[in-house]
């Protein structure tokens, strides 16, 4: 199995689930198919779903719920 590290395609906030209270869309150790949304990255009120683009299994998350993350930075590692 290999590891990758999947980074923030753009700058802005990260959640991790669509609304507060909402369960997340990824927890670690979840399958993740391709095109699956791993979670939201909020700039300006705008959201952009942040898709897988490799199947696999969520393994760790480097960024909290409400993070803000610069584009390239790491967000979470996918085993595959």
């Amino acid at each position: 199995m290999a590891l990758k590290t999947i980074q923030a395609p753009i700058p802005g906030t990260f959640y991790r689930a669509a609304n507060p209270g909402d369960p997340p869309f990824k927890a670690e150790n979840d399958a993740v198919a391709v095109g699956d949304t791993v979670g939201l990255i909020e700039v300006m009120k705008t959201f952009t779903p942040v898709l897988a683009e490799e199947a696999g299994t969520l393994r760790a998350f480097h960024v909290e719920n409400e993070d803000a993350v610069m584009a390239g930075q790491p967000l979470y590692d996918l085993e595959f």
